[in-house]
């Protein structure tokens, strides 16, 4: 299966990526991963990619295209994939949908999982991650026992920069630009919206009764 993974940010994608990896053996491809790993690294790719996170940018479409193309092409996505964070731009959609018909491949669903803005800015704020063993909580929905200690570790928890009210709306704005995928792929026919408000296991079901479909 070749699948796209459609959703602003906090609507839970990573989440139901792994649950969608795990069950159906397909590589879950996300270019934030693909992204830190190269700077991580220090590749010449990655301090051309760590300059525009760095400026709060949206890495531009040549540059993003060019890493997931190289990705698509290793052994593991030869019989299907899961990419999560690409594409964000009609230019980048456009692009895919060469590169698959080069391959001789096609796009079987772009899921689409749909939460409101005002509940994303809930949760996202509300997130906090332990500075020793990097667990998550949530203040309303995964709190810790004791406020500002981490349950497993005791370490102190915190908010990261990209969690605050602020940036967390420019993030939200940011994906104006990814907006437009949703019409893109329901005019190919190939969208499914998933309610992103429903409990994870009851999202996961409604993502796997989609794919065991696109199976028979």
């Amino acid at each position: 299966m070749q699948i796209i993974l459609l959703g602003m940010p906090g609507a839970g994608k990573g989440t139901q990526a792994a649950q969608v990896r795990d069950e159906f053996g397909i590589p879950h491809i996300s270019t934030g991963d693909m992204f830190r790993a190269a700077i991580a690294a220090e590749t010449p790719l990655g301090l051309e990619v760590k300059e525009y996170l760095d400026s709060g940018k949206l890495v531009p479409d040549e540059l993003t295209i060019r890493v997931v193309n190289e990705r698509l092409s290793q052994d593991d996505a030869n019989k299907g994939f899961l990419l999560d964070g690409f594409p964000r731009t009609l230019a980048q959609a456009q692009a895919l949908d060469e590169s698959l018909a080069k391959m001789g491949r096609t796009l079987d669903t772009a899921l689409y999982i749909h939460v409101p803005q005002e509940v994303l800015l809930a949760r996202l704020t509300g997130r906090r991650i332990c500075k020793s063993c990097g667990t998550t909580y949530h203040l309303v929905f995964q709190p810790p026992v004791e406020a500002g200690v981490c349950d497993k570790c005791a370490g102190e928890l915190y908010q990261r920069s990209d969690d605050t009210e602020e940036a967390v709306k420019t993030r939200l704005e940011q994906y104006s630009q990814t907006a437009p995928l949703v019409d893109y792929y329901r005019n190919q026919g190939v969208l499914q919206q998933v309610d992103g408000q429903q409990p994870i296991d009851k999202v996961y079901s409604q993502v796997r009764s989609i794919l065991l479909k696109l199976q028979v």
